[in-house]
């Protein structure tokens, strides 16, 4: 049993303090932070934020020895219970790291979470503790509650370190509602909305999307009626079919901002304040929407189908993970581009754009892409690969020498879809749920693709890819 308390005291100085217990450790214990987290290719060093690493065996403190950059090596008794505390500064105010003040706290596992060496697939617990003299936090996270109070903290479970790393958690004094999609528990979490913010109107768009991406997925749930309407029977064929029994998206709203995390029931989120709906704008009356809003629903939709094609459905690279170190894989362009295909397909098929907003933003798309020079330099296979050394360190050159896996790739798909749809034995859609199923919602290399592509079109795409 891996134990974690993490306490939320310090929030003027940015600390997280964290005590991790190891009931069972060997002789010479080995302990370590991941430099990268899942979802953003880049060596981040989250190291860099650890400070004062101590450790005790039965009241008597130990040598602590750090061998590289993130690893470290406590001079221990096999077996005789191992406590370590130390703290973890967090000011970065993205999806990718940690914050924490007196306003809001955030953290992803790969920033707090040391990995035990030799345990990190046995079960991990952690206690989170509100902030004293703060009032009025609340906490909400993936991770299985065992016990916790009404406003979300105490104590929760992860089967293992790749889970715990996979559910971030937020808390302060966000807004929260809920909605069911194809009888699934979904939940949103926002921080720092305005009054005005409305947020039945975003819970009702996200309900739409969530219910698009789950029918696309398992549409062997729906009673063939010939209507869209799902009875309640057909919820529980969904709640059975889809990969996540629940669903948390966090949304944090700040002056100018943008981005998002996927992870495997839950997303982090950033937005702009201005892309809100709020109660009363003309802007948002009668069903219209501005552009910004636009943007966010893209950004709801795209994380949200990562439940399924990436944190599932994944590379084979990344069956398992190198916490340690760059994971490389050639197919970022399928698993992120053609992600960015189908967020604004399904935003349409939602009806939560009309015909001319779709095709404004495929016209975007391929814009950007066009007027990228590097689209002639670099294939997206090399731009996936290149992700850890060139996506992440834009320079002046970057638009010369690269492109983006996400709009090249969602050009691929739909260059792709076009093509299966016009010689009319299939559609992207039925090859993408084909690999789900091939693939058993595991490891997926491209000789998968092109195995469906060649049973479901009748051909060989292997050069036309």
């Amino acid at each position: 049993m891996i134990h974690f308390t993490v306490e939320t005291d310090d929030v003027q100085a940015h600390l997280f303090s964290i005590t991790l217990k190891v009931k069972q450790p060997a002789a010479r214990q080995r302990v370590s932070l991941p430099v990268w987290i899942p979802g953003s290719y880049l060596v981040r060093e989250f190291s860099k934020n650890l400070q004062g690493l101590g450790a005790s065996q039965r009241g008597r403190a130990l040598a602590v020895h750090q061998l590289d950059k993130a690893t470290w090596e406590i001079d221990c008794v096999a077996g005789q219970p191992l406590e370590l505390r130390y703290q973890v500064y967090a000011l970065d105010n993205s999806v990718r790291t940690a914050w924490l003040d007196a306003s809001r706290g955030f953290f992803n596992g790969t920033s707090l979470f040391l990995r035990v060496a030799g345990q990190t697939d046995a079960s991990h617990q952690v206690q989170i503790k509100p902030p004293r003299g703060v009032k009025g936090w609340q906490l909400a996270t993936g991770l299985q509650a065992l016990k916790a109070n009404p406003a979300g903290f105490g104590l929760y479970q992860a089967e293992g370190y790749d889970e715990l790393a996979d559910c971030p958690v937020e808390m302060g004094p966000f807004w929260s509602g809920s909605f069911k999609a194809c009888g699934i528990a979904h939940r949103f979490v926002v921080a720092g909305a305005l009054p005005s913010f409305d947020g039945m109107r975003l819970l009702a768009d996200a309900q739409k999307i969530c219910e698009a991406e789950i029918w696309f997925w398992h549409p062997e749930a729906i009673e063939r009626t010939g209507k869209t309407a799902v009875k309640k029977a057909t919820k529980k064929a969904f709640v059975n079919k889809a990969p996540h029994k629940s669903y948390i998206f966090m949304l944090n709203v700040v002056d100018d901002g943008y981005g998002g995390l996927e992870h495997r029931n839950s997303t982090a989120l950033i937005c702009n304040r201005k892309d809100l709906p709020r109660v009363g704008d003309k802007a948002f009356a009668n069903g219209k929407q501005t552009e910004g809003y636009t943007t966010l629903l893209g950004l709801v939709s795209h994380e949200y189908f990562h439940t399924w094609n990436v944190k599932r459905l994944r590379p084979s690279e990344f069956a398992e993970f190198d916490y340690a170190a760059e994971n490389y894989t050639q197919l970022l362009w399928f698993f992120e581009g053609f992600t960015s295909y189908y967020d604004d397909l399904l935003l349409r098929r939602a009806g939560l754009i009309d015909d001319a907003t779709y095709l404004r933003l495929v016209n975007k798309t391929i814009n950007q892409v066009m007027q990228t020079p590097g689209r002639l330099v670099q294939s997206v296979a090399q731009s996936s690969f290149d992700a850890w050394v060139k996506y992440y360190r834009q320079d002046e050159n970057t638009p010369n020498a690269t492109v983006s896996y996400y709009t090249k790739g969602a050009l691929v798909a739909l260059c792709l879809d076009l093509t299966l749809r016009s010689e009319g034995k299939t559609t992207l859609d039925h090859v993408m749920r084909a690999l789900w199923q091939r693939c058993q919602a595991g490891p997926m290399a491209e000789a998968d693709l092109l195995t469906v592509l060649a049973q479901l079109a009748g051909r060989d795409f292997a050069i036309d890819l």
